[in-house]
């Protein structure tokens, strides 16, 4: 049996994270959970995905696809991820960009 890996993600990160997705706002996922929704339970559902994304057990669920019009006509298929998964991925942004940014070329924007 496989044992998971432990993360140092503090409670104030994850916070942080949500109040950037808050101030985002955006469409509900799969779940049909609203923001407004998420923050019913919001002190559970962040300590929740803490523990999950800490622990390194965190699996995203899967992803809402709507279709959108192109502006040339036809149209393209748009993901919409739940809240907690949003706020995972911006968790997983505000630990690794600061890290992985000064690597990257100063006129290189297709990659980050």
């Amino acid at each position: 049996m496989s044992t998971a890996k432990s993360y140092s993600i503090s409670k104030l990160t994850v916070w942080e994270a949500y109040q950037r997705v808050k101030a985002n706002r955006g469409a509900a996922g799969i779940d049909e959970q609203s923001i407004a929704q998420f923050e019913q339970k919001l002190q559970w559902n962040l300590y929740k995905l803490w523990n999950r994304m800490s622990s390194g057990s965190y699996l995203p669920p899967p992803v809402r696809q709507v279709e959108i019009p192109k502006q040339s006509g036809g149209k393209r298929k748009l993901g919409i991820p739940t809240v907690a998964d949003r706020v995972a991925q911006t968790v997983v942004k505000l630990l690794i960009e600061p890290r992985l940014d000064c690597l990257f070329h100063s006129d290189s924007y297709g990659y980050r």
